[in-house]
């Protein structure tokens, strides 16, 4: 669920599917030369070298995304199933954007169903995640985002 906050920041609540959050990030891949147009001569031969030498890193980086994907589409059925079967708790987790901020367990998923509408609306009132997910959320925030700390074993809201 997408939601502004009265700061007009973007947060994202959602269930988190798999039992791991992502490592791997694509990053901005910006404008990687291409080598389109290099000729036969020697200069043309060193920088096409250089310009291979420079994609390596692109190539190797794409490599370990694509993995990891393959490993999650491969890990996603046994993990339904075992939040099925086992009653594994779902995880609610908070983004500011797409970076990771904060999250809870909520239980089966009827509970983190209301788990996610309650911290989509504490976070609409302008509370920082950790405050919105409290049964009893307070009707303003006693301090900026980003202050007052989230609770412990919790990381840090991003800045």
């Amino acid at each position: 669920m997408k939601v502004v906050d009265p700061s007009g920041r973007t947060w994202r609540v959602s269930r988190r599917w798999m039992p791991w959050r992502r490592k791997a990030h694509v990053g901005q891949w910006g404008d990687v030369p291409s080598g389109h147009g290099l000729g036969d001569d020697p200069i043309s031969v060193i920088l096409g070298i250089f310009l291979f030498i420079l994609i390596i890193p692109f190539l190797v980086l794409a490599v370990l995304v694509a993995l990891e994907l393959l490993l999650l589409l491969l890990v996603l059925p046994f993990a339904l199933l075992g939040r099925m079967l086992f009653g594994r708790h779902w995880h609610v987790e908070v983004r500011e954007g797409w970076e990771f901020a904060w999250e809870t367990e909520a239980g089966d998923w009827r509970q983190s169903g209301r788990a996610i509408e309650h911290i989509a609306e504490g976070l609409r009132r302008g509370l920082v995640p950790w405050q919105a997910a409290s049964p009893a959320a307070p009707q303003a925030s006693p301090h900026p985002p980003g202050m007052g700390g989230p609770p412990p074993g919790q990381p840090p809201p991003p800045v």
